[in-house]
């Protein structure tokens, strides 16, 4: 692994589980020493790599804020001054004299994180902290992250949140196995990692009879795959492009005709979309036994993101089985619908048609 990254810059360091995200980020802080090479770093370096290291839980949130102020190498003073704008950030001010072993897993990380994102370094080393607490407090924290790089501090940000990445994220570099596959603009990288990922043999299809999230009643859903457009199995979508989900099944003998919902959640299980099969429709016929079914959206609305599958079957209205998060897919951006344009926000994009409308009154 080499590399230099200029000062000022923000930088998303990305890579499957194992890749050695992690192990370079203790290695550039000192926690871990290189077996061989050296690291240069110059200016203030702090640290967010396991949120919560040196709270206390017998000691109040006014007091481990205090602590680990000290232990994340800010002082007294500091501290002090940074005091309600902590607690403000993590939304504990009700409970601040409470012993942190009476707060929730949530408010504990919460305040962690704050102590954490009010330092002052030149450079800042981030490993997947941005998943604490609820979505109004990750959008809080995606915000402070945002004001960090705008005053000019370095900082590198570890994530498998691309979509973080590409929002916070000047250049990126890719790991594999320990070692630095490409480093270059964020955009760039990530679509090579998306791509990586697409190629892997056994990525598209999952085998759902050893998964037991969910409420797995009778082993009904036994497999799902993600289709293209082209036909190829795939979990890289285009923006507005087809989308197709073949579900294997082993329908009981007996019954009426199965409802089948596709639920579709992002990366904080928020639902964006939920799909269920027409009540009575040509071609859809399921019969006991083994089969597959498939459901194709023509042109899929969600913008570029991550994004999870779950399913649920029900007759007569009970549940038969369940998988909160079978498959995982991404959605890239690109011309939806032919306008020559992509996605910027919001939740979903929808074809549209548009002209001008001359009016005769002034």
């Amino acid at each position: 692994v080499n590399f230099e990254i200029s000062e000022g810059t923000v930088t998303g360091v990305i890579g499957v589980n194992g890749a050695g995200k992690s192990t370079l980020l203790k290695i550039l802080s000192s926690i871990t020493q290189p077996t061989q090479g050296r690291v240069a770093v110059r200016g203030r370096v702090a640290s967010l790599l396991e949120v919560g290291t040196g709270f206390h839980p017998e000691l109040t949130g006014r007091e481990n804020v205090l602590l680990n102020g000290a232990i994340l190498g800010m002082t007294r003073s500091e501290t002090l001054s940074k005091f309600d704008r902590i607690v403000e950030f993590a939304g504990v001010d009700r409970f601040v004299d409470t012993p942190v072993k009476r707060y929730s897993s949530g408010m504990y990380m919460r305040l962690a994180f704050a102590v954490a994102a009010h330092l002052d370094p030149e450079v800042l080393l981030v490993d997947e902290v941005l998943a604490v607490g609820d979505i109004a407090f990750q959008r809080r924290c995606i915000g402070r992250m945002r004001e960090v790089s705008q005053e000019g501090r370095t900082v590198l940000l570890v994530s498998h949140n691309l979509v973080s990445i590409e929002a916070l994220c000047q250049q990126c570099l890719l790991l594999d196995a320990g070692k630095l596959v490409q480093v270059g603009p964020v955009k760039d990288i990530t679509r090579e990692y998306r791509r990586r990922m697409q190629d892997k043999p056994d990525g598209a299809s999952v085998s759902l009879t050893e998964i037991n999230s969910g409420h797995r009643r009778s082993g009904v859903f036994t497999s799902v795959s993600l289709i293209d457009d082209s036909g190829e199995s795939t979990r890289c979508f285009p923006l507005g492009g087809a989308f197709r989900t073949l579900i294997g099944l082993n329908l009981p003998a007996g019954g009426d005709l199965p409802e089948i919902v596709i639920r579709i959640d992002d990366p904080n299980d928020q639902r964006m979309m939920t799909i269920k099969n027409p009540v009575a429709a040509a071609g859809f016929s399921p019969k006991s036994g083994r089969q597959h079914i498939e459901c194709q959206i023509p042109e899929f609305p969600l913008v570029p993101g991550e994004y999870w599958v779950g399913l649920a079957i029900y007759i007569n209205d009970q549940l038969l089985d369940e998988v909160d998060r079978a498959i995982s897919f991404t959605v890239i951006n690109g011309d939806a619908f032919g306008n020559a344009r992509g996605a910027s926000a919001g939740v979903c994009i929808a074809r549209s048609t548009w002209s001008s409308v001359i009016s005769n009154n002034n």
